[in-house]
This record gives structure tokens, C-alpha cells and sequence, in this order.
């Protein structure tokens, strides 16, 4: 048995108030004040665009960020995975939150490692993203470009275009389901999804239940379904 429940646990009982959200739901406003604000979790997979990158085994991460009241923000960050060799990644991080035309924009451009990878292994890439947000009532609205010119490991260029839609189902409680398509040179194309939930148990903490797919399942254990339970203690 995987030793999930445990580090669940023992996140759990260390949180403290604060608001765990991911950041598009506090998007730039004039009103808004310069901060610190401070993430870490853990999950049962760490998926990342429907595929894992730990191997179906549990993972944790964190990440520490500067938000500007102009909308500008910097970040670091770092999650545990199994590629390459590497066990741990990190990421430098900066970027912009804007409103125009009756839109909400966040873009950013980031410079990820993977730690101690194997020898020939690329352990470096930049990545740009860029999202644009709207709201239609109680539903919200995600559409995000990503892309790197020269990917991690053996992958080199590739592309990420992704639409996610989040409603409320009852108080702290939301369901969410996203759909993407991933374009590689040097490795699959396919498209990936998710669906789940998130419960905002307190003002600090967030439990995500989630499932995962590809249409590559044929390609390896990376790219097959998964349910990934999760959990953010934001500060």
C-alpha cells in the first residue's frame, strides 16, 4: 500500500489559516496590494498534461511568490518526479496579470531544471504560457497556450493548448473538467484530459480528487488513466 494516507495526514494537521487557491482565482485587480504567498502539497501522482511524471507513485512540491499590485509576480518552485533520472524538478518563474477588453490575461516565461538527470538527458528548457480568463456567471473559463522550444529530456519542441471549465457545486465545493492537446517533436502527440473536484476544507487547505487520461494508453504506464487525490496548504 502506498504510504499516501500518512503524508495526507500529517499535512493536514500542520495547516494554518490562509487561502488555498490556485492563482487564476485571484486575478489582477486595481485594488489589489504586494504580497508574499507561500504553496505545498502533495498528491498520490504527479500529473502533469494527463501523463505522470513520478511513475504512478506520490510526490510533493511548494513554491514561494512575489505578487506586485501592478500584476507582475515571480516565483519559485519545485516538485518531486522520476524522469530522466532525476528526482526532483525546480522552476524560476515570472509573469503578468492584466485585464483588457473584458478579459482576464495572465502570461509568464519560465526556466525549469531537473536535478542530477542522466548523463545526455536535457535538463534544462524555457517554457512560455499564456492564459485568458473569462466568467459566465457562476462558470468560469480557462484557455491556455504553452510552449517550450527545446523541451526536458529527449522531447524538443512542443506545445500545450488546453480549455478548462470550473463551476461551484455547493459551498467550498467545485467541480472542474479540462481537455488538451499536446504536440512534440521527438516524442508522442496526444491528447489529454481531467475531471474531478476540490474541496476548500478551510481558509488554508484544499483537497483535489481527480481523474486522469490520454488517448496513448498503448504507449507506456505514463500516459494511462489515473485517479490522483491531492492536497494544497496555501499561506
Amino acid at each position: 500500500m502506498r504510504p499516501v494516507l500518512p503524508v495526507l495526514t500529517a499535512l493536514l494537521s500542520a495547516a494554518t489559516p490562509a487561502l488555498a487557491q490556485d492563482r487564476d482565482n485571484a486575478r489582477y485587480s486595481a485594488d489589489a496590494t504586494s504580497h508574499w504567498s507561500f504553496e505545498f502539497g502533495a498528491g498520490t501522482d504527479n500529473r502533469s498534461k494527463g501523463t505522470s511524471k513520478t511513475d504512478d507513485a506520490p510526490y510533493v512540491f511548494g513554491e514561494v511568490q512575489w505578487n506586485a499590485a501592478s500584476g507582475f509576480y515571480a516565483d519559485a518552485e519545485f516538485e518531486t518526479i522520476n524522469s530522466s533520472g532525476s528526482r526532483v524538478e525546480t522552476e524560476l518563474e515570472a509573469g503578468w496579470q492584466f485585464s483588457a477588453v473584458g478579459l482576464d490575461f495572465d502570461t509568464s516565461l519560465s526556466r525549469k531544471w531537473r536535478l542530477d538527470a542522466d548523463p545526455g538527458q536535457d535538463d534544462d528548457a524555457w517554457e512560455y504560457q499564456f492564459d485568458i480568463l473569462r466568467d459566465f456567471g457562476p462558470v468560469d473559463t480557462r484557455l491556455r497556450l504553452e510552449h517550450s522550444p527545446d523541451g526536458l529530456g529527449s522531447t524538443r519542441a512542443t506545445t500545450w493548448v488546453e480549455a478548462r471549465l470550473r463551476w461551484p457545486l455547493a459551498d467550498r465545493l467545485r467541480a472542474s473538467a479540462t481537455l488538451g492537446r499536446r504536440e512534440q517533436d521527438n516524442a508522442p502527440d496526444y491528447t489529454g484530459w481531467n475531471a474531478g473536484v476540490a474541496w476548500s476544507v478551510t481558509d488554508t487547505t484544499a483537497l483535489d480528487l481527480r481523474w486522469h487520461g490520454t488517448d496513448a494508453k498503448d504507449l507506456g504506464s505514463q500516459y494511462e488513466d489515473a485517479l490522483v487525490a491531492s492536497i494544497l496548504l496555501a499561506f
